[in-house]
C-alpha cells in the first residue's frame, strides 16, 4: 500500500516531476546535505525535550500531544503538537527554523494542511486553524486558517502522486519555469 508524505505533496504542488524522479526512478535529492533540514530536525528533538508540559493558552490550548505520528489511506506524517482547543476544535502547530518575513510561505501552509487531513481522519474532530511558530524569530507564532478546500487540495495531489508512482506516468512540468532553475533534478528532466 502507498503512503504519502507531507515533504511529497509539498514537491509535488512545487513540480510534479520530483514525484517522478524520485520516487518512480529513485533519484535521490541528497537534502542531507542541506545544513537548513538538518538544523531543523535537531530543532524538532530539542523542542520535544522543552515543551513537555508548556500549553499555549493565549490561543485557547486545552490539551496537546507532542510528535504525533497519524496515517490514514494515503498519508502519514509526524505532526510536532496536536493541540485540543477549548472550541472543541484541534489545531496542529509546526516549528520551523526560520524567520518571519511578513508572509507565510505556500510550503508551510500545505504543511498544515497535511497534518489537519491526518487530525481529522485519526481524532474525528474538525481542523479550522493551524500554527506555526519561527523559531528564528524569537519564536514568533503565526496563525493559519484552515478551510475544507485546503484539505481537499492536499488530498487530489496524494491521489496524483499514488498515480504517478504506481502507473509509471511522467507528468507534465511546473508551468512555473523559474522554479527549475534551482531544481535538483535540471540535469536529467526534459524540458
Amino acid at each position: 500500500m502507498l503512503s504519502i508524505t507531507p515533504s511529497q505533496i509539498i514537491e509535488f504542488l512545487y513540480c510534479p516531476r520530483y514525484t517522478y524522479y524520485e520516487y518512480v526512478l529513485h533519484i535521490p535529492q541528497q537534502e542531507e546535505k542541506y545544513y537548513k533540514v538538518m538544523r531543523g530536525r535537531e530543532l524538532h528533538l530539542e523542542r520535544a525535550r522543552q515543551n513537555v508540559d508548556y500549553l499555549r493558552k493565549r490561543i485557547g490550548v486545552v490539551d496537546k500531544q507532542l510528535n504525533q505520528y497519524l496515517t490514514n489511506e494515503l498519508l502519514r506524517g509526524e505532526v510536532d503538537e496536536v493541540l485540543w482547543l477549548k472550541d472543541g476544535s484541534m489545531a496542529p502547530l509546526d516549528y520551523k527554523f526560520a524567520r518571519f518575513e511578513g508572509k507565510v510561505y505556500e510550503t508551510y501552509k500545505t504543511q498544515l494542511y497535511c497534518y489537519a487531513w491526518l487530525i481529522r481522519e485519526n481524532f474525528g474532530k474538525p481542523v479550522n486553524k493551524g500554527f506555526i511558530v519561527y523559531t528564528r524569530s524569537q519564536n514568533k507564532l503565526v496563525e493559519i486558517m484552515i478551510e475544507d478546500t485546503h484539505v481537499q487540495e492536499v488530498e487530489k495531489a496524494a491521489t496524483s502522486i499514488g498515480r504517478i508512482i504506481q502507473q509509471n506516468i511522467y507528468p507534465r512540468a511546473t508551468k512555473y519555469k523559474k522554479r527549475c532553475v534551482n531544481c535538483t533534478y535540471r540535469n536529467v528532466c526534459i524540458k
